[in-house]
């Protein structure tokens, strides 16, 4: 789940990465590209595939790669809506783990988008995987609500909070299911803690969770192609006798 690179020109500094049909998350759920909405089920399965491509980078061998500005632009969709991560230039390789309760890992200079940057990492300059893992929690409320980022943490901890999450989940969407919805922004808000050592682990508690609430959306997008039947001035004329007959 990560934008391919096809070459590159180091006469120009240039590098040439694979063309995603459907443009950026960004676009999708701002509406910029005047698409229909994503369906919930999409929206779910491309939560979980930005998950794995994460798992990925943070367990490359041999050394973490931590991306430092993953964000809705950063996160590009094909012809059928499959997430892959791009601009991984600003990733880093780091030499040592840095453990969730020390602080040594520092950068000379910070790098990321403002509302997707780890408060811990704005305050220290520590930089480690978990700093990916709140920008995540960041996109999925976005995922949720089709809203921007600025505020809307503090939105759907008070939703959370007082039971009215439906009322922000994003309205161009008349079918989402509340419970996984709920599980999902749950799962989002512990990605988001301020201290890195408070946040899930990637690969033993989130992505589990986001594993089975993509069987759901498997379950349910299955189900939708299943209702969707072509008019029947759309078929031969030949293919039908050929139905008929044989039901004959």
């Amino acid at each position: 789940n990560l934008v391919l690179l096809l070459g590159a020109c180091t006469e120009s500094g240039c590098l040439v990465y694979e063309y995603l049909e459907n443009g950026s998350l960004e676009d999708c759920l701002l509406n910029h590209s005047g698409k229909i909405p994503l369906p919930w089920f999409v929206r779910f399965k491309i939560v979980f595939e930005i998950a794995c491509g994460l798992s990925f980078l943070h367990n490359s061998k041999p050394e973490p790669i931590v991306h430092r500005d993953l964000k809705p632009g950063n996160i590009l969709l094909d012809r059928n809506y499959v997430s892959k991560i791009g601009d991984v230039g600003l990733a880093k390789l780091i030499t040592e783990v840095v453990p969730d309760n020390v602080t040594e890992y520092r950068d000379s200079m910070l790098a990321g988008t403002l509302f997707y940057m780890d408060p811990e990492y704005q305050r220290t300059g520590t930089i480690r995987p978990k700093s990916d893992l709140y920008a995540f929690g960041i996109i999925v409320l976005q995922v949720l609500t089709g809203c921007r980022p600025n505020g809307l943490l503090v939105r759907v901890e008070e939703a959370v909070r007082c039971g009215t999450l439906a009322n922000i989940l994003d309205p161009s969407i008349a079918d989402w299911p509340l419970g996984e919805a709920k599980e999902l922004a749950q799962i989002a808000l512990n990605c988001v803690k301020l201290r890195c050592r408070d946040r899930p682990d990637l690969d033993t508690e989130v992505l589990p969770v986001l594993r089975r609430l993509g069987e759901v959306a498997d379950a349910s997008m299955k189900t939708e192609r299943c209702s969707i039947y072509a008019p029947s001035y759309y078929f031969c004329p030949i293919l039908k006798v050929c139905k008929q007959s044989r039901q004959l």
